[in-house]
Formats: structure tokens, sequence, C-alpha cells
């Protein structure tokens, strides 16, 4: 018989998360940097969803929109780009050649050669594969003489940009040059998020050349990046992380077996895995906990399987259907209910849960409501995927 495997329990994953994710009061982090690093990867596609995740774990959260600001746009210590699954993500910069080796060569390879195609076959051969290089080289050297720009003044630097071509041969819808183009720059890592335009929930953007990194070996950067995740999110399961990386199942166990993953337990019965060495008991916050995370954050979107943190029943009204989900609620390490804001500014909350749910959390998801309307300081939020209790509530 082979050797038993460690239990890790439901509550221990809770208590795992609520310390590593940095939601519990003692487990704060004291910078935007100390966020990213301890999470990986912080959604970005909806901007504010960054400003609204690292502020949730700040022990100091009023100094979230200008401690970000700094980060991302003055000293580049944090970078917003493409990563797993074509999705756009904040990463410490040191990550960048990391996330691009290990899950961005494959999607840029493909969204080039659909660009491509798509453009020669859409444009009857006008627009050809030699000449899309010349006006990305062009778009690059302007950008680069800008510092950042939006899509409008490289446009003007770079006319060319401004060509169409139409969805497949004979299609009547048409395709800007200058959209599809920016965003394979994107996937391969050449050109990055700048500063937004108007206040920094605006989900309209600049460009600005990326950081420069090596290029290093995918099978080397997928154990980096996995260990890292495990680090964060462990235990986790196989489809967990084919689910959060994009890749093969056969790479995610090649990478599992490079680092010495840790196989454990789960209450379900399922087997999951932690970095190597950290398969002992986790010690527990002292203290209860609660959280209002924005939609898209990176704690409720970790896990592919996440029975464990929300139960089922709550998922029609916190996710929208496209699997994207809202603002929540958290108590102890699990999705208690969602939160919104109305158009007055006020933010507003609702419990869905109550099981297990005893008088102190009250008042403590009212004091982080309380935080939170603080130091948003009036900025209007609306999350980029409307889920159907955020509406609910933010209409009043």
């Amino acid at each position: 018989m082979g050797e038993r495997l460690r239990q890790v329990t439901t509550a221990e994953r809770r208590v795992r998360l609520g310390l590593r994710h940095r939601l519990a009061p003692g487990a704060r982090a004291a910078t935007p940097e100390e966020v990213a690093g301890a999470l990986v990867a912080l959604h970005g596609t909806d901007p504010a969803t960054v400003y609204l995740a690292v502020g949730a774990r700040l022990v100091d959260a009023d100094g979230t929109v200008t401690g970000l600001d700094r980060a991302l746009y003055e000293e580049r210590s944090l970078v917003r780009m493409h990563g797993m699954r074509h999705t756009v993500f904040v990463f410490p910069t040191e990550l960048a050649a990391v996330v691009h080796a290990s899950t961005g060569l494959t999607v840029a390879a493909r969204a080039r050669a659909a660009l491509i195609k798509d453009m020669t076959t859409g444009s009857d051969g006008r627009l050809t594969p030699e000449w899309l290089g010349e006006v990305e080289a062009a778009t690059l050297a302007a950008l680069a003489r800008r510092g950042q720009a939006t899509v409008n003044e490289l446009v003007h630097d770079e006319p060319r940009l401004r060509e169409q071509f139409a969805h497949g041969a004979g299609g009547t819808y048409q395709h800007t040059v200058s959209s599809r183009l920016m965003r394979v720059l994107g996937v391969e890592g050449r050109v990055v998020r700048g500063r937004p335009l108007g206040s920094w929930a605006s989900t309209r953007f600049r460009w600005a050349v990326a950081p420069p990194h090596p290029e290093l070996p995918p099978a080397g950067a997928q154990s980096d990046l996995l260990r890292r995740w495990l680090t964060a999110c462990g235990p986790a399961t196989e489809a967990d992380l084919k689910w959060w990386t994009g890749w093969r199942v056969t790479e995610v166990r090649k990478a599992l077996a490079a680092i010495g993953a840790q196989a454990v337990s789960l209450d379900d019965g399922g087997t999951g895995y932690v970095a190597d060495g950290d398969a002992e008991p986790v010690a527990g916050p002292v203290e209860p906990w609660a959280a209002l995370l924005p939609g898209l954050d990176p704690t409720a979107m970790g896990w592919q399987d996440r029975d464990w943190y929300l139960a089922p029943a709550l998922r029609p009204a916190l996710f929208d259907r496209s699997g994207n989900v809202g603002p929540t609620v958290w108590w102890n390490g699990r999705v208690v209910g969602g939160w919104a804001q109305r158009p007055d500014g006020e933010i507003v909350w609702r419990l869905l849960e109550t099981e297990g749910v005893g008088s102190e959390a009250h008042p403590a998801i009212e004091a982080e409501a309380a935080r939170l309307s603080a130091w948003v300081a009036g900025t209007r939020i609306t999350p980029r995927f409307r889920t159907p209790l955020e509406r609910e509530l933010a209409s009043g």
C-alpha cells in the first residue's frame, strides 16, 4: 500500500487563504508590491479590480491609489500585461519574463498567425505580412518616442493603422488594424497597458513599450510560475492548475514533477498539490476576518473548483453568464454575500449565506464597507462584468 496522504481540510484551506492572500487583518500588506507578490497575479481586465483588490489587502488602504500609481506608472515595479488564458493581469515586473515564457509564447504565436490570416484574407491580399511589419515597426518607434500613447495618438503618427479589413472572405464586419495589432503586441509582451484616461477606475488607457526582459526556457518558466502559485494558492488540483494557467494537462504534470510538488488529500476525496515543504498544518489567524473583494478578484477566481469557499447556491447571484465573478463579501475564508456601489457613492452589501455567520460578522463587514468607502472617496465604480446581485444592489 502507498503512503497515506496528509489531509488538508476545508477549514485549513480557508486559513491558508486568509493568511496568504493577505485578507486577515494581521496578514495585510504594507505596499501594492507585497500584495502582487503574495498573489502572483492580479486580474487587470477591469482596471478598478486592481485597485480594489490591493486596497482590500493593505494595512493603510488610504494609500491605495497613490501607491499603485507609483508602482505601475512611475517606478514600473508592477506591470499590466497579457498572461494566463490570454487575460490581462498585473504582475511584479520581475515576473514578466516568467509569465511570457510560461504562458504567452504559444498564445502569441496563434494570435499573430490569426491576425495575418484574417488581414490578408479580409483585404483580398491588399494588406500583406510585409506591409504589417512596416506598420508595426513604425508604431513601436512612435510609442517609444511618446513614452505612453493612446491608439488615436498612434494613428496620428502612423496613419496606416486606420486600415480596415473584413472579417473573413466576403464578410461585412470590419476589423481595424490598430486594435488587432496592439492586442497581438500585448500578447507578445512587447507593449503593456499604461496610465488610464481619467480616474483610476477608467477602462480607457494608454499603451507603453514593455520593459525589457530576458527570454527564458518555457519549461523552467512554467516550473517557476507553478511554484509561486502553489505557495499562494495550494493545495490545488490538477484541474485548478490547468484552468488557471491555460496549459495542457501534460504541461501541468511535468511542472508539478519538476518542482517536487507534494500531494495531499482534500475533504471531497480528491487529490491536491502543495509546494515542496508546504504540507505541514498551518496555524490560523486568531481573530475572525471580513473582506469586500471586487469582481474578478484573484482570490474569488483563483480556483476552478470553488465549492470549498463558495456555495453553489450563491453562484447565480454572484456570477455573470460568462463565469465572471462580481463583488463578493467574505467571512472567515468563504463567500457569504455580495456588495455594490450606488450612484451616490454609498457602499451597500447583502448576506446570501447565514449558516455559520455569527453576530460578530455584521459589524466586521460594515467596518470593511466603511474602510472601502473612505479610500474610494467618491470615485464611481461600475464593474466591467455586471452580475445580478450587483445590479440589484447598485440600483437601490
